[in-house]
């Protein structure tokens, strides 16, 4: 008898795998970092046959833990790192190229380019909800493309395949028969019309990519294929970006329910319906899932550094061994004493999109310690998405009363806690943690009649712990004024 889903989560640094029962109880979970590749100063680089290894391999590890065989599996649910690119051989399978991530800023110049043509940039930003930076996929498909050898021509006869993360799994899960992508991964490429649903043939003109090397695009939750794991084949039936994937289980159905992932960068999402809601204040509009024959629309922000700042002070400045310590060292001084850290390691993502931007701590004293240190760079998270909240607010003219919280560091209570005060609105932090996974689960289950529709899942969402502000707005608004000042010294820093 069928009882489990399988939620495969692909991420940055790590490949995870989680086995769901249909209450929504993890079962087992496994988990592989991978090796990270910095060829020079602002690229990043991940070997494409190591994320599939390390996903195959934690997929079938998981299984063997939990002592569940395989035909007791509903299906697969898949959700991934988003705008990473992948090009590989569709004869052998072989990439033709490291994936470029989504952290690479080597095509930034490609996008101040491109940003000189002003008609160019605002039909990108109408017909995508994406403002043009080297943050998407389509200037690395364009940097691939003009920058290996032959690799052009080749696509042109349609020889090469293009895939975020999410469409190497699958056309490798399949051997190669389902060359496929969801709306939301689809809509991170900066070569997607999130509006009419299709791959927009101006910007791959202007970009030079040939569309013969474009997977097909699915809503997020059908059945795509299927994978043979011990003999069993097995429906993958979901597919989200991470942070769509984790909207969608942290149950944000409704418009204006907003959530945020404290992961290796900061995610937040809020939900607008099917309304196509434009920004005017340097956030993006994306497709927050493609359900039932139906588009949401959602507004994001995205910090660039947020989790990564304290692996930054643990594995670089060795202010302490482990991550968790943070919150130890925080709380053992009242305040920073002054210090800001803003964390612009690969420049500032919105609202201020300075790609030039670089990491600056200011208001150092003498009496400035490590602990001092370690708070800033807690508090440099919550500020940063308080940056990115204000300007959802100012966007969608709807007051968040709630937020969402999931991702690692959101089971850091002083972090938590200061965004509270910070934001001066309420936090919630589900009894399941691992959202991400949780809403590919969701997704896959929905299209294999494990849960009847959304309700079945809403009446399931509960909070492990809340967080309500405790700051006075006097306090509130100097810190922030501060933190604005520090900003300002790191813009436009790099040449």
């Amino acid at each position: 008898m069928k009882k489990y889903i399988l939620a495969l989560d692909q991420g940055t640094t790590s490949s995870r795998a989680i086995i769901f029962d249909r209450d929504q109880n993890i079962v087992s979970v496994s988990q592989q970092e991978f090796k990270q590749y910095y060829p020079k100063s602002g690229w990043v680089e991940h070997d494409p046959l190591d994320i599939y290894a390390s996903q195959s391999g934690v997929m079938n590890e998981c299984i063997i833990k939990s002592g569940i065989h395989p035909d007791e599996i509903f299906s697969i649910g898949i959700t991934n790192q988003r705008e990473t690119t992948i090009l590989w051989d569709k004869s052998t399978g072989r990439p033709i190229y490291n994936a470029i991530v989504w952290q690479c800023r080597r095509t930034a110049k490609i996008c101040e380019e491109l940003k000189e043509d002003k008609g160019f940039k605002e039909y990108v930003n109408d017909r995508t909800g994406l403002i043009i930076d080297a943050y998407f996929s389509g200037t690395k498909i364009k940097w691939i493309l003009d920058n290996v050898p032959g690799v052009k021509e080749r696509a042109k006869r349609g020889e090469i395949l293009f895939g975020t993360v999410d469409t190497w799994l699958v056309w490798n899960m399949t051997k190669g028969k389902v060359h496929v992508t969801d709306y939301t991964n689809a809509s991170r490429t900066m070569l997607f019309d999130i509006k009419n649903l299709c791959w927009d043939e101006k910007i791959l003109n202007k970009l030079d990519i040939p569309k013969e090397i474009l997977p097909e695009v699915h809503s997020s939750s059908e059945v795509y294929g299927t994978t043979n794991l011990s003999g069993t084949e097995i429906p993958i039936a979901g597919i989200a970006g991470d942070q769509q994937a984790a909207m969608f289980g942290q149950a944000c159905f409704e418009k204006g329910q907003a959530k945020n992932t404290y992961g290796t960068g900061c995610f937040l999402l809020t939900n607008t319906g099917e309304k196509f809601c434009k920004s005017k204040n340097g956030l993006l509009t994306t497709i927050g899932i493609g359900l039932e024959g139906r588009i949401n629309y959602a507004i994001e922000g995205s910090v660039f550094v947020g989790g990564a700042v304290i692996q930054w002070l643990r594995d670089n400045v060795r202010l302490f061994t482990e991550a968790k310590d943070s919150e130890y060292f925080a709380t053992k001084v009242k305040d920073t004493g002054g210090v800001y850290m803003v964390p612009a390691f690969t420049g500032l993502g919105a609202p201020h999109w300075d790609m030039y931007a670089r990491g600056a701590i200011v208001g150092i004293t003498r009496g400035t310690g490590r602990c001092e240190m370690i708070r800033a760079a807690l508090e440099s998270i919550a500020y940063q998405s308080k940056d990115v909240l204000d300007a959802m607010v100012a966007d969608t003219g709807v007051k968040i009363k709630e937020l969402r919280v999931d991702g690692g560091a959101s089971k850091n209570d002083f972090l938590m806690q200061f965004q509270s005060d910070i934001l001066g609105i309420k936090l919630s932090r589900p009894k399941i943690n691992e959202t991400t996974a949780l809403g590919a689960a969701y997704l896959a289950g929905l299209a294999t009649n494990v849960w009847n529709d959304i309700d079945d899942i809403r009446t399931n969402w509960s909070v492990d712990k809340s967080h309500s502000p405790d700051m006075l707005p006097e306090t509130r608004e100097r810190l922030v004024t501060g933190w604005k000042k520090a900003v300002g010294r790191s813009l436009n820093w790099a040449e």
